[in-house]
């Protein structure tokens, strides 16, 4: 209880500065948004629906029909009073509230009708879906962080890095053109639905919380919601806007040029450009990637479908950043090594620290920071010698595969054969 309240306390804290700060700017903060989303079309409907089915774990069969039940019949209510008054949704969702209510009134019930431990397991059960949207919200406001207090990006020199991987983003921009609307669509479904996808595979690692009445030392939230801690925080160390508005349309005045896709940048001394103060900078590393390889690699030991999907979400979320620009070959690299060596610490932690749990972390820690110091420092070396740096950097993140792959395959319980009894002579 005691370390379940201190982390209470400082997500809380965390919120609060989070809420002063967007409120500098003239904008609401992550708690405010999240109120007014008890009354107010929610933004974040579908959102909202699976933060409570991560909630309904801790729940029984019938409890989570109840719970469904009332969240629909809730909407249902919301949605004709809304009919009824003549309030039209035109920004967020119809339903949601519903949902939120849901979880709000499990907290109430946790505190006033539970006790000792069947509290305990159902207030994790609503602080897991909570936060899940408070992400969410959380990260909104730091984008709109990012784009006010870092007025000078450096895409030119992620870009310059780039000629060494030979500008992926310009190569799939243009794949991804040819393949038209539909294609197009569906990688657009895919990059934003991407929460939905990491809940599918969180409850089915959370099958069995119901019936065990704990939640297990590890599981995909726990590495999702890390990796959106951390990452806007490499934001406003590396500000990056994506090569879609550096050097395309979307970046107006702004852009260097209508370069993108069709035109790979050359090769030049970069240096830092002003940009608008609305873009959020969010290249480096790509949470995108970070986040699909994280269902990739939870995906795992699921079933073959749960396999398949979470490499179809991989592949498809590597496109759709890639596709639209929205990213740079480099910061493709760069999230696959941030979430391996999260993912490595988290699974140190929930097993205990040891020896190869350490080293595995901090080796991919220290590619992380290499990465980031050769994109700043050497991005001109890099693109005039690309058969030398990009397979270096490929070897880097490849590296850090296999290494990852190889310590937790030593992690993993052993089988122990059982030893049968010797057959006796029979007594004559």
């Amino acid at each position: 209880m005691l370390l379940w309240g201190a982390a209470g306390a400082v997500a809380l804290v965390f919120f609060v500065a989070l809420e002063i700060a967007a409120r500098r700017y003239g904008l609401p903060g992550p708690i405010t948004n999240q109120l007014q989303e008890v009354i107010f079309p929610p933004k974040s409907g579908f959102l909202l629906y699976a933060s409570m089915g991560l909630m309904m774990v801790v729940l029984t069969w019938r409890q989570r029909l109840i719970a469904v039940s009332v969240a629909i019949g809730i909407d249902v209510v919301v949605l004709l009073g809304r009919w009824a008054l003549g309030i039209e949704v035109t920004d967020g969702h119809p339903f949601g509230n519903g949902a939120l209510w849901v979880i709000l009134g499990c907290a109430v019930i946790a505190v006033t009708r539970r006790t000792g431990r069947e509290r305990l397991l159902l207030l994790k059960g609503v602080g897991l879906g909570l936060l899940l949207v408070a992400g969410r919200k959380t990260g909104d406001t730091w984008l709109l962080i990012t784009s006010k207090t870092r007025p000078a990006v450096l895409d030119q020199y992620v870009a310059t890095a780039d000629h060494a991987l030979g500008n992926p983003s310009w190569v799939v921009g243009r794949m991804v053109r040819a393949t038209g609307p539909v294609g197009a669509h569906v990688l657009d479904y895919v990059y934003v639905q991407l929460a939905v996808a990491a809940v599918v595979v969180a409850l089915y690692q959370l099958r069995n919380v119901a019936v065990e009445r704990r939640f297990p030392r590890h599981h995909l939230v726990r590495t999702f919601l890390v990796i959106g801690l951390l990452g806007p925080g490499i934001y406003m160390i590396f500000p990056v806007v994506g090569p879609v508005f550096a050097y395309g349309v979307d970046g107006g005045h702004w852009a260097v040029g209508n370069l993108w896709p069709d035109t790979p940048t050359a090769i030049g001394a970069p240096h830092h450009m002003l940009f608008d103060e609305i873009t959020p900078r969010n290249c480096m590393p790509s949470l995108h990637t970070a986040w699909a390889t994280a269902i990739f690699i939870h995906s795992r030991k699921g079933p073959r479908i749960l396999r398949y999907a979470g490499a179809f979400w991989l592949v498809a979320t590597l496109g759709a950043t890639l596709g639209f620009g929205y990213h740079y070959g480099a910061d493709i690299i760069a999230g696959v090594v941030f979430t391996l060596t999260i993912e490595a610490a988290l699974r140190s932690l929930a097993r205990g620290w040891d020896r190869s749990g350490l080293q595995l972390a901090a080796y991919g820690a220290t590619v992380f920071v290499a990465l980031l110091v050769s994109y700043r420092f050497l991005p001109l070396v890099m693109a005039r010698h690309p058969w030398v740096f990009g397979p270096l950097l490929v070897l880097a993140m490849l590296s850090v595969i296999q290494y990852y792959v190889r310590v937790t395959r030593t992690w993993e319980p052993k089988a122990v054969p059982v030893l049968q009894p010797e057959p006796q002579p029979e007594l004559v």
